[in-house]
């Protein structure tokens, strides 16, 4: 079996922009809360006031900047590949470290179908089922490259038994 064109898709928690997003709103938010004095948090004619909403906002933003920084240091990768030597296609998701982290792996003569589902805007899905119509574990949007279809189309020409379907609902 040959490779039909599948690259090996790695990504990790320090190469996903949405880590660094999270990390960057944390740290603004928190430096935010740090600047502003919560007694100066009320209206021009002082009804409305709420000195509380400073410090919760800072304690809000060093908690989502904690997380997306410990994340990015345990550093979480995901992935799949095309095996020539074995013929599998093989996904990964929440390996950390030296730990084999959630693992898939099917021959891709055993895969039946490949189901898109378009969600809005970029909150598509994508599941893979082998031929008895059993939805695979582990296997999602995660794991494969943008757009979903491209990389279908480089996997049925690997395996032709593959249908691959695209839900718009």
């Amino acid at each position: 079996m040959t490779d039909a064109g599948l690259p090996i898709y790695r990504r990790s928690a320090r190469t996903d922009y949405r880590m660094w997003l999270l990390l960057s709103v944390g740290l603004i938010f928190f430096w935010a809360g740090s600047t502003i004095r919560p007694e100066d948090n009320c209206s021009e004619d002082g009804r409305e006031c709420a000195p509380w909403l400073v410090p919760l906002a800072q304690g809000l933003g060093a908690i989502v900047a904690l997380g997306a920084g410990l994340n990015m240091l345990a550093n979480p990768r995901r992935g799949s590949l095309f095996d020539p030597a074995t013929g599998d296609l093989v996904w990964w998701q929440a390996r950390i470290g030296s730990a084999g982290g959630d693992e898939g792996r099917i021959h891709v003569s055993q895969i039946g179908k490949l189901r898109i589902v378009r969600g809005d805007e970029s909150d598509d899905e994508v599941h893979l089922y082998d031929r008895e119509g059993n939805r695979l574990f582990w296997f999602d949007q995660e794991v494969i490259p943008w757009p979903y279809e491209r990389w279908a189309e480089r996997l049925k020409r690997l395996a032709p038994q593959i249908e691959v379907v695209v839900d718009t609902s």
